[in-house]
């Protein structure tokens, strides 16, 4: 009796194994077809190509790049070029055409968006350079600073009042070291006697340089633009190049006048017994910072704390700007080839290329006049630095311009 019961136990552990086996075999044909939406896809993979002449190979660009393109190009089809740095590490970067041949480098462009200018996925920081951001703006919302010294209020000012001030008249501001009626009639309250040295030392450009600091964050605008009293600004291809960033990211656009960073012992981090590189902008050239990063530099730069930093360094006003930026703030620079000083030979510039500029210069090199090779309705003798001849190219409704047509 006890061995059926046993056998009769085992007889029903095996029928209820074969059973549940039988039901997992049923499971999956009583599932419903799969979808062919229900699949895993692929994850999307980014295009990339070299882009030449406006174009990408093995794929066309979209419309929208297309237009990003010719919009940051100084020229109908990026004729005189961008520098290579022009464009942050991710999008473009480019290369003067005619010096180098340009060669814009396209990445992610599919991924680009021009619209979603809000996201965070476009902002930068300073650890990290962000894809640039075209923003709305007007020519109020940059604040043009210009370094002069009181004995060229007639040499040079003068000329520049002609030419470009007369289209920003109210975005320009003159930095100066001494009082000038006729100077103060012209410009009115935009003239600023910063009452610093009119020698040219390093601790007198510091002092101007701090006063036209506080001056930009006082005025509240968007963008801070330094040149000197021997630059000629193509507002134009400033606005165009501004555009191309948000003025609440970290920019600092310029062009340096060495081909490498410059060496300093660190005397704000430490006591100077180490050394720190770093790259600056020439102000000869001229060079832009954004609000956004004019803010920060703030502790550094703001109420005469320019000049301290300025002393611990020992180095003048722009290579002080640039130590603030790399060195502290550790904000890299942009290296643009738009902007031009008279340090560099003006008459290698293409003679196509000149009304592209953001900044033009002139002066002397190596014995001769050092000014950009462009003709026009002027001689040399009449526009020895070719100011005016490229303002009537620009402005040709000028009244001065079209007068000197007339026969």
């Amino acid at each position: 009796m006890h061995l059926s019961r046993v056998g009769i136990s085992k007889l029903c552990f095996l029928l209820s194994l074969v059973f549940c086996a039988f039901l997992l075999l049923l499971i999956p044909g009583l599932q419903p077809p799969r979808r062919q939406g229900d699949l895993p896809q692929p994850l999307p993979q980014g295009k990339t190509g070299w882009v030449q002449g406006g174009s990408v190979n093995q794929q066309p660009l979209k419309p929208n790049v297309l237009q990003l393109i010719r919009a940051a190009a100084p020229g109908p089809d990026t004729e005189g070029g961008l520098d290579m740095k022009e464009w942050p590490v991710g999008l473009l970067q480019t290369v003067d055409k005619r010096s180098e041949r340009a060669e814009v480098l396209g990445r992610n462009l599919s991924a680009y968006d021009p619209d979603k200018r809000d996201s965070s996925a476009y902002s930068r920081s300073t650890s990290r350079q962000g894809l640039p951001v075209k923003e709305p703006l007007k020519q109020e919302d940059i604040f043009i600073a210009v370094k002069t010294t009181r004995k060229y209020h007639k040499s040079r000012l003068d000329l520049l009042f002609q030419t470009w001030i007369s289209r920003a008249k109210k975005e320009t501001f003159i930095f100066t070291d001494g009082e000038d009626k006729e100077l103060r009639e012209k410009a009115g309250n935009q003239m600023i006697n910063t009452n610093c040295s009119a020698a040219h030392t390093r601790q007198a450009l510091c002092c101007k340089m701090s006063v036209e600091y506080d001056k930009f964050i006082e005025s509240g605008k968007k963008w801070f633009c330094h040149v000197d009293d021997d630059n000629y600004v193509n507002l134009a291809s400033l606005m165009r190049l501004l555009s191309s960033y948000s003025h609440t990211q970290d920019v600092y656009l310029g062009r340096p006048s060495l081909d490498h960073p410059i060496e300093a012992a660190e005397r704000v981090k430490s006591d100077g017994s180490i050394s720190v590189k770093f790259w600056f902008a020439t102000g000869g050239a001229g060079f832009c910072i954004s609000r956004g990063l004019a803010l920060k530099m703030s502790p550094w730069a703001s109420l005469g704390n320019f000049i301290s930093t300025a002393e611990k360094i020992r180095l003048p006003d722009d290579c002080t700007i640039g130590y603030i930026i790399e060195a502290l703030l550790e904000v890299k620079m942009i290296h643009s080839r738009l902007f031009h000083s008279h340090l560099e030979n003006l008459q290698r510039l293409p003679i196509d290329t000149v009304l592209s500029q953001v900044t033009l210069s002139y002066g002397g090199f190596e014995s001769h006049r050092n000014v950009v090779s462009i003709g026009g309705i002027f001689s040399l003798v009449e526009d020895p630095s070719r100011f005016k001849t490229v303002h009537c190219l620009l402005y040709s409704d000028t009244n001065w311009c079209s007068s000197k047509r007339r026969p």
